[in-house]
């Protein structure tokens, strides 16, 4: 595979810039998917209705990351990164006319293609880091992943927040404009100053490398469908819905809700390795975590949620039970996502990083289709409320259930 060219020192701006126009994509999707959330609540569609707007968006991911990942290999990451880029802008563009050109087909379509220019965008951004990181420096390669995982979800979580603030202060259009000008300035950095050749595999690619053979990346695709699953099954649709509907929080209250949580789960993914394992510096060097690491973090997520639902059935105060059980369900979700992070791309080969990548978070994708369905199907047939929400954290602790289960085989791996 062809590396940045030049020293260290030139693989390490091409990174840094690589990271920067993923933070600026990152900010203007948790904007848009919060935009879209609310407007279309506003407008009275079903709890159901919103799973199915964003059941296009994930499974646009799941095709868009395979695809991705063998484009990648074969024309390089910086063609799938501009691609992801200069995608959501178009979309931003289509969102930013009249208010009569919003139906539901046309924020469908736009979800959808905002799902593949996300997956194009992020699987380019993670596979760079494997191409500056030596696989043997894993202590390195898992701080710089932590870090770029980590400060995604914190932007991301800003994103959500930057969306209901533009919501209120502007219009629809209007705040979709306002985040397509920092995506052409992205968009423009990238075209301008990125090698082509970024990610190229050293050999022709064919369709069937789409599938990876390595039973350690086959077990962890699985285990993160579950994982993803299970966070996507309550937090997606039905949380949002419960704080607008049942607490009679407004837009802004709402949004400003979701991004604090967000925010802090980034920030905590982002420091995971000083808990779970990365050298911390080169006096205090500690081992990379494994299998075995995944599979104690990810079966402790099963304490909050069981905490959650019991507070819930019992009639503890609502705020109270959401705020502890979100921090701590945050927490250890974001251990168990950094570690993930972290193996995908320490047991991906470097002359295939884009490929793996690609597959693991297709994987990925799936989970968070499966869990926004769910979202919105079991909190609407439950009867919504808090009986809606308390099926949903249920459905959540099952599939947290199969995730230990699937990371079982990578003990000692």
């Amino acid at each position: 595979m062809q590396t940045p060219p030049g020293n260290a020192q030139e693989g390490l701006r091409h990174y840094v810039l690589v990271t920067a126009a993923y933070w600026v994509f990152t900010l203007s999707d948790g904007a848009l998917r919060m935009l879209i959330l609310l407007e279309l609540h506003g407008r009275g569609l079903s709890p159901l209705a919103l799973a199915s707007l964003f059941m296009f968006y994930e499974a646009a991911g799941v095709v868009t990351n395979l695809a991705g990942g063998w484009i990648g290999a074969r024309s390089g990451l910086k063609t799938t990164l501009v691609a992801g880029l200069g995608i959501q802008f178009l979309v931003l563009g289509v969102l930013s006319g009249p208010d009569p050109w919003l139906t539901l087909p046309l924020l469908l379509s736009a979800q959808a293609a905002s799902g593949v220019a996300k997956d194009l965008t992020k699987m380019s951004a993670k596979s760079y880091v494997r191409l500056v990181v030596p696989a043997r420096d894993s202590g390195k390669l898992m701080r710089w992943v932590s870090l770029l995982t980590g400060s995604k979800n914190t932007l991301k979580g800003i994103g959500f927040f930057l969306g209901a603030w533009l919501l209120f202060v502007f219009d629809f259009s209007g705040a979709c404009m306002a985040l397509a000008a920092g995506i052409v300035a992205a968009l423009f950095l990238a075209a301008i100053w990125l090698p082509a050749a970024s990610g190229r595999a050293s050999q022709k690619t064919s369709l069937r490398h789409l599938i990876s053979s390595d039973p350690r990346i086959n077990w962890l695709s699985a285990a993160r469908v579950f994982l993803f699953g299970s966070r996507d099954a309550w937090f997606v649709v039905a949380l949002p819905v419960f704080l607008a509907t049942e607490m009679a929080w407004s837009h802004l209250q709402v949004g400003a809700f979701l991004a604090a949580w967000v925010i802090g789960y980034g920030s905590i993914q982002a420091s995971a390795p000083r808990w779970v394992g990365g050298a911390v510096s080169a006096k205090r060097p500690t081992k990379p975590p494994g299998g075995q690491a995944l599979v104690r973090w990810t079966a402790l997520l099963l304490l909050p949620l069981a905490g959650l639902c019991a507070a819930l059935a019992w009639d503890a105060p609502t705020l109270v039970s959401l705020v502890f059980g979100l921090t701590v369900f945050g927490a250890i979700f974001a251990t168990s996502s950094a570690i993930h992070s972290f193996l995908i791309v320490h047991y991906a080969e470097s002359d295939q990083v884009s490929l793996r990548v690609g597959f693991y978070y297709a994987a990925n994708a799936l989970g968070r289709l499966a869990g926004t369905l769910l979202s919105g199907l079991v909190y609407q047939a439950a009867g919504m409320g808090v009986r809606g929400l308390i099926a949903c954290i249920a459905t959540s602790m099952a599939l947290v259930t199969l995730s230990v289960l699937a990371t079982l085989p990578l003990r000692g791996k």
